[in-house]
C-alpha cells in the first residue's frame, strides 16, 4: 500500500512540474493543489487536509513573508525618494570609460542596491539607468543582461529577508545562514568577475589582464580576510588573536552605532531646517538600502526591527516637502509588489504541512507520526546523499532541475523538496547549502523568471540564448558551493 501511495506522490509531483515547465499552470495554483492531493493519497482525512494543511499551512511561514512585506516597503521608499538612482548614478561618474571597471562596478551597485530592493519594479526602475550606462561604452547586450543579472542574484545572496525562511524552515541559527552566505557571495562574485572578463573579450574589447588580475586577486584577499573575521575560524583559535579581535569587533560595532546614531540626528535636526526650493539629496541617504544588513549582521537584530529602522532612516535621511505622503504610498506600494512572492509563500507553507505535517496538536494525538513523511521517509532514504561525495555528485547532475519551476526551484517546489530531505536525516545546513548553491542556477539562468524576461526583452535578446550564455557560469557556481557545503556541513 505505501509503494503505491509513493509511487502517486511521485506522480502528483511529476504532473504538477510538467504543468508549471509547460506554463498550463502557475506556480502559485500547483503548489496548494499539491498540498491538498497529497495528504489525502497519504491517508489524511479531508477535514485535517483543509484545517491542518491548508488552514494553519497558510500560516507556516508567516514570519518570512511578514520580513519579506517590510523589505518591499523599503525597496519602494528608495525608489521614489531617487536614492537607488543616485546611487547608480554615482558609480557611473567615478568609472570613468573603462568597459570593464564600468562593468564591475554597475556590477557592484546592483549586489549592494538588491541586498534590498527586490520585485520586478525595482528591477525595472534600476535597469532603466543602468543598461544605458553599460551599452555607451560599447559593452555588448547579452553581456549587459548577464551582469545585471549577477549582480541582482548576488545581491539576494545577501538579502536579509531571504534568510527569514531558512530559519523558519530548516530552524537555522543566523549566524550559521550568514557564514555560508558570505561564501556564495565570494564564490557568486567572482565568478561574475571571469563572466564579464570572458564576455568583453568575445564583444573586441581590448582588455588589460594584469590590471584585471591584480584587482580580482586584491578583492579575492579583501573577501577572505573579512570572512576569516567575521567567521572567526583558523587563525583565531589563539587566544591574544581571539581577544585582539573581540575587542576590534567591540569597537567597531560601537563606532557604527555611534556613527549611525549621530548621522540619524543630524537628519532629524535637518528636517526642521532644510528647504524645498534647496533640496539636495543628502549623502547619509545612500546608506539607507545597506542599514538592514549591517544592524543584522553586526548587531543580531530582528529581521523585522531592522527593516522598520531602515524605512525610518530612509525617511528622515530623504525628507522634504510631501514625504510623510511618500512614505505611506511606499508601505501601501510595497505591500502590493510583495503579493505575488507572498502568495507563492502561502502555497509554500501549505505544501510544507502537506508533507512534514503540522506539528503540535497532530503530534500530541498520533504518536505514530504524518502519514505523509511516514510513507516517503523509505523513499528519500534512499536516494538522500550520506556522504560528501554523494552529496556532491547528486545535487550537481540536480542542478537544472532548478530551471523551468522544477523541483530545486526554490519558488517551485523547492522548499517542500528540502523539507524531506531534512526529515530525511539530512543536516539542516547541507539543505540550506543545496537550496543556495543550486538557487544561483534558478537566479540567473531561468528563462521563466519574469526578470530575465524583460531584460532579455529590452536588451532584445532571446530569452533561451540567456539560459545557454549563463549556465556554464551558474552550474559552476553551484558545483562550487555544494563542494563548500559538504566541507561544511557534512
Amino acid at each position: 500500500m505505501e509503494t503505491i501511495q509513493a509511487l502517486l506522490f511521485v506522480l502528483v509531483f511529476v504532473i504538477m512540474a510538467l504543468s508549471m515547465f509547460f506554463r498550463k499552470i502557475p506556480a502559485l495554483l500547483a503548489l496548494p493543489i499539491m498540498a491538498f492531493l497529497i495528504p489525502l493519497i497519504g491517508g489524511v482525512s479531508l477535514n485535517d487536509t483543509l484545517q491542518l494543511v491548508i488552514g494553519q499551512g497558510a500560516l507556516r511561514l508567516h514570519r518570512a513573508y511578514t520580513v519579506m512585506l517590510f523589505g518591499s516597503m523599503l525597496s519602494i521608499l528608495m525608489q521614489k525618494t531617487k536614492v537607488a538612482e543616485n546611487l547608480i548614478k554615482k558609480g557611473a561618474e567615478l568609472s570613468g570609460d573603462n568597459p570593464w571597471i564600468i562593468a564591475v562596478i554597475m556590477l557592484l551597485l546592483i549586489s549592494l542596491l538588491f541586498t534590498t530592493l527586490g520585485g520586478l519594479g525595482a528591477i525595472i526602475m534600476v535597469a532603466t539607468i543602468v543598461l544605458p550606462i553599460m551599452t555607451s561604452v560599447g559593452i555588448g547586450p547579452m553581456t549587459v543582461v548577464g551582469v545585471f543579472l549577477f549582480g541582482l542574484s548576488i545581491g539576494g545572496i545577501l538579502n536579509a529577508g531571504n534568510w527569514a525562511i531558512y530559519v523558519d524552515v530548516l530552524k537555522l541559527p543566523v549566524q550559521e545562514i550568514r557564514s555560508f552566505a558570505l561564501i556564495m557571495f565570494a564564490l557568486a562574485f567572482i565568478t561574475a568577475l571571469v563572466y564579464v572578463t570572458v564576455q568583453l573579450y568575445k564583444d573586441g574589447h581590448d582588455l588589460k589582464l594584469k590590471k584585471i588580475i591584480s584587482y580580482s586577486f586584491i578583492f579575492f584577499i579583501s573577501v577572505l580576510g573579512i570572512y576569516l573575521l567575521i567567521t572567526k575560524t583558523g587563525f583565531t583559535q589563539y587566544p591574544a588573536v581571539k581577544n585582539f579581535l573581540h575587542m576590534l569587533n567591540a569597537g567597531f560595532k560601537t563606532a557604527v552605532g555611534l556613527g549611525m546614531g549621530i548621522l540619524f540626528i543630524n537628519n532629524i535636526a535637518r528636517i526642521f531646517y532644510i528647504k524645498t526650493k534647496d533640496y539636495r539629496l543628502h549623502w547619509s541617504a545612500f546608506l539607507s538600502p545597506i542599514l538592514p544588513l549591517f544592524l543584522i549582521l553586526l548587531y543580531n537584530m530582528d529581521f523585522i526591527a531592522a527593516f522598520i529602522c531602515g524605512l525610518i532612516y530612509g525617511l528622515t535621511a530623504t525628507w522634504k516637502k510631501g514625504s510623510l505622503n511618500l512614505f505611506i504610498k511606499s508601505i501601501f506600494e510595497g505591500g502590493a509588489v510583495v503579493m505575488p512572492a507572498l502568495v507563492m509563500m502561502l502555497g509554500i507553507g501549505m505544501l510544507l504541512n502537506a508533507i512534514i505535517g503540522p506539528g503540535g496538536e497532530w503530534n500530541a494525538v498520533n504518536p505514530d507520526g504524518w502519514p505523509v513523511l511516514n510513507v516517503l521517509r523509505p523513499l528519500m532514504l534512499f536516494i538522500t546523499p550520506n556522504s560528501p561525495i554523494g552529496y556532491i555528485v547528486i545535487f550537481t547532475l540536480a542542478a537544472p532541475l532548478a530551471l523551468y519551476r522544477g523541483p530545486l526551484n526554490v519558488w517551485g517546489m523547492g522548499y517542500g523538496i528540502a523539507a524531506v530531505f531534512l526529515a530525511s536525516g539530512m543536516p539542516a545546513g547541507a539543505v540550506m547549502g543545496v537550496l543556495l548553491a543550486v538557487g544561483q542556477v534558478q537566479g540567473i539562468s531561468d528563462p521563466t523568471n519574469t526578470h530575465n524576461v524583460w531584460l532579455a526583452n529590452e536588451m532584445q535578446q532571446d530569452v533561451q540564448k540567456v539560459l545557454w550564455n549563463t549556465i556554464p557560469y551558474t552550474w559552476a557556481v553551484a558545483v562550487v558551493g555544494l563542494l563548500a557545503a559538504s566541507l561544511i556541513f557534512y
